[in-house]
């Protein structure tokens, strides 16, 4: 049995004013696209149907090189079910595939959370399953409806919600997985029947539901993993989440940031235990540094940098002082910096 990721990506970037195909606005360095695409890997895919409609041919031209993606276009904009649809032609090569389908726009996906979800769903022995959340604030997003014994029922877009079902917190943050047979059957069932006109990805489990299927609702999303990006204050907002998972997951290996919100380490960035980075810092995408480093304050490492265990980049003296009397700002790119304390 393989494993296959759809992902959505033919939105336009008509709120962000930008040219630019959404799923390659930066996060941390890297396209908001390669954040999914990595968490789908690391939770065992090894398909992608990539759906893309505006700016398709640069976003060809950035994954194209990745023979595990296939690109599947949207010429219309129908919505999320008709997005779906254009894959079927694939998904009917693997009928037995478990299928995740994910946004091209919410870069803070995890693959703790597709492990989660896809494991609980082969336990259970469920047709489709999906990942929600429970937000204080869920406006904009589809409502999760259960019964009276908790079971999941189906989901409420909320332009189609009553004033009581706008009042549930827990939420459907498009996570979905399916059996691709499964599916397959659902996609053809879908209508347009509703306040857009639009065909909903969501109503696959309630038809599922109704024909008998077990459908599983896992609440495993948390608050920050359920954003997406539709403005430049949505993406600085994203960005400013994924630079603090950044920096966490450093200071937990051994590495010491003086002062966290005067640095910014893009993605990609590996350092050695017992190095020190001081305040306004800026280390590049897949930069290198080793252990034992200082890194002193004002630094520039540009994308690629490598420093050598032991170095000292900046103005700094053997036993960490900074000095004061004259700065200056260090500048590499793709460089190997030598020299030890």
């Amino acid at each position: 049995m393989g494993q296959t990721a759809i992902i959505l990506a033919a939105g336009k970037s008509t709120r962000m004013k930008s040219a630019k195909p959404k799923p390659l606005h930066e996060v941390c360095g890297r396209p908001m696209l390669d954040y999914i695409l990595q968490a789908c890997y690391g939770a065992g895919c090894d398909r992608i149907l990539l759906v893309v409609g505006h700016g398709k041919e640069d976003v060809k031209e950035t994954f194209g090189g990745d023979s595990r993606i296939s690109f599947v276009e949207q010429t219309e904009q129908l919505g999320t079910g008709h997005a779906a649809r254009m894959c079927v032609p694939h998904l009917e090569k693997h009928p037995n595939d478990d299928v995740f389908i994910l946004a091209g726009d919410g870069p803070l996906i995890r693959t703790e959370i597709l492990q989660t979800l896809i494991e609980t769903h082969r336990k259970s022995g469920a047709t489709a399953s999906m990942a929600t959340a429970v937000l204080t604030d869920p406006t904009g997003y589809g409502r999760v409806l259960r019964d009276t014994t908790g079971e999941f029922i189906r989901i409420i877009e909320q332009p189609d919600a009553t004033a009581e079902q706008k009042l549930i917190k827990e939420v459907f943050p498009s996570y979905y997985c399916f059996k691709g047979s499964a599916l397959l059957w659902s996609l053809a069932q879908l209508k347009n029947e509703n306040a857009k006109k639009e065909f909903y990805l969501t109503d696959t489990y309630g038809h599922l539901r109704a024909r008998g299927d077990k459908v599983e609702a896992i609440p495993a999303v948390g608050e920050d993993d359920v954003l997406g990006v539709n403005t430049r204050e949505q993406l600085a907002h994203v960005d400013g989440i994924m630079q603090r998972r950044i920096q966490r997951a450093l200071m937990e290996s051994g590495v010491s940031i003086i002062n966290p919100p005067t640095t910014y380490v893009e993605s990609g960035v590996s350092v050695g235990v017992e190095t020190v980075i001081y305040p306004n810092t800026f280390i590049g995408r897949d930069s290198a540094i080793g252990e034992e480093c200082v890194i002193g304050p004002g630094s520039v490492l540009g994308r690629g940098s490598v420093v050598k265990s032991g170095s000292v980049v900046g103005d700094v003296d053997p036993h960490h002082g900074v000095s004061v009397a004259r700065s200056s700002t260090m500048s590499f790119n793709s460089t190997a910096v030598g020299g030890t304390r």
